[in-house]
């Protein structure tokens, strides 16, 4: 067995600066989120305005991923991030010219969230990539982790930074500031000495074949029991929940009925976010789990049950140590999940892999706001987070089933 060295990833210098600038776009990206809602709820009052900004957040994952992640197989991934960066910056620069112009119309905010989603395709699945190519094989897991810790980190701090920076300047002069927040990354991935031509055994340079390449792609996750269960795994967990919770929250402050409902609101969302956090500190420190699928369903299913605690609990600290809870496993499953397929991923396709982990993982939770949140407004959104967690823990427990009868077989 191998000795467990903590926080083995941040030991890399060029993962530290990757840390660093992954956590910063994060940071700018929820910065964004809560300046151009607000804006636009304070301008059109659409619910439905709401509602296109969730699907085009997550709609070009489900759609982009598979050729992003050809793209990534076939040319530099340092280059596709930054074009993904200087979509992000461009959506922010126009948000500020429109707000600064008091000239924004709904089909401007429609084209402009649309971009935003599709800069994070770029951004997401070239990371993956260029992840493994920093950190190699040995350290990946925990590059893995440390990396989703800095997304929650961006979680945590943005809409508290972006509701600051708002107060502090206009709207608009705030959008010009978190532009420039983006460039941490872009500068620093110009001269990063990472990508195909730094690599020992560079890849083979494949013509990108359309269809062909995602039936051969399809073909090699199935022959894979670990990056089949954990893809399913991820995009059931995405279908049936995702993060569309997290958009209930303020319904769910207002039943649990503590004190003023924005303050408990914003309390619940940093008890999700501050479980995460620990989980990625704790586990970088210790070897605590076994890295394998069947943990990884194990946690699944403890977060299942987390959530639907929280879903049907009656008393505000009880919610607040379940929701804690909940982003303790949840970035626990999900790094795990997300290691497993980067770790079995064949190099000629690791791109390719990376990209149906995507469009699972991410891509599938264009339809949680259905599971969640439509269904919420029909039943209450308690019953309807309760329900997708049950249905969710009975598909973890399929497939967990499934996994053990396969090893029994080999």
């Amino acid at each position: 067995m191998s000795h467990h060295q903590s926080f083995a990833a941040l030991r890399h210098p060029g993962f530290r600066m990757f840390f660093i600038g992954n956590a910063t776009t994060m940071l700018a990206d929820n910065m964004e989120h809560v300046i151009s809602y607000w804006v636009m709820n304070q301008k059109f009052h659409s619910a439905a305005l709401g509602g296109y900004a969730v699907i085009s957040h997550w709609l070009p994952f489900l759609a982009l991923s598979i050729p992003m992640g050809a793209l990534t197989d076939r040319f530099d991934p340092r280059r596709l991030i930054q074009i993904g960066m200087l979509m992000f910056m461009g959506v922010s620069l126009m948000w500020g010219v429109l707000f600064a112009t008091d000239s924004l119309q709904i089909w401007h905010c429609k084209i402009l969230l649309l971009i935003h989603g599709v800069s994070g395709v770029f951004w997401n699945t070239s990371s993956q990539v260029l992840l493994y190519d920093i950190v190699g094989r040995e350290r990946l897991h925990s590059a893995v982790r440390s990396n989703a810790s800095s997304r929650y980190l961006g979680t945590l701090l943005g809409p508290a930074t972006g509701s600051a920076l708002m107060l502090a300047v206009a709207p608009a002069h705030a959008m010009f500031i978190n532009m420039l927040i983006y460039l941490p990354l872009f500068l620093w991935l110009s001269n990063a000495p990472y990508g195909p031509k730094f690599r020992i055994n560079p890849p083979l340079d494949r013509a990108i074949r359309g269809f062909a390449d995602v039936f051969a792609t399809l073909r090699t996750v199935a022959s894979n029991h670990a990056l089949l269960s954990m893809i399913l795994l991820s995009g059931c967990a995405s279908l049936f929940i995702g993060t569309a919770y997290q958009a209930q929250m303020p319904g769910f402050a207002h039943l649990l009925g503590h004190g003023d409902p924005g303050v408990a609101y914003g309390v619940l969302l940093a008890a999700d976010a501050a479980g995460a956090l620990l989980a990625g500190f704790v586990l970088e420190s210790r070897a605590l789990l076994k890295l394998s699928p069947q943990t990884a369903f194990t946690l699944a299913a403890l977060w299942c049950l987390s959530l639907a605690g929280f879903a049907l609990s009656g008393s505000y600290p009880l919610a607040i140590g379940l929701l804690f809870a909940a982003g303790f496993l949840e970035l626990s499953f999900g790094s795990m999940s997300q290691a497993l397929v980067q770790l079995n991923a064949p190099d000629e396709f690791r791109g390719r892999v990376i990209g149906v982990f995507g469009m699972a993982s991410l891509g599938m939770r264009t339809f949680s706001g259905v599971t969640v949140g439509l269904i919420g407004g029909v039943i209450g959104i308690r019953y309807s987070l309760s329900l997708s967690a049950g249905l969710l823990l009975i598909a973890v427990i399929v497939l967990s089933w499934w996994g053990s009868q396969r090893a029994l077989k080999k």
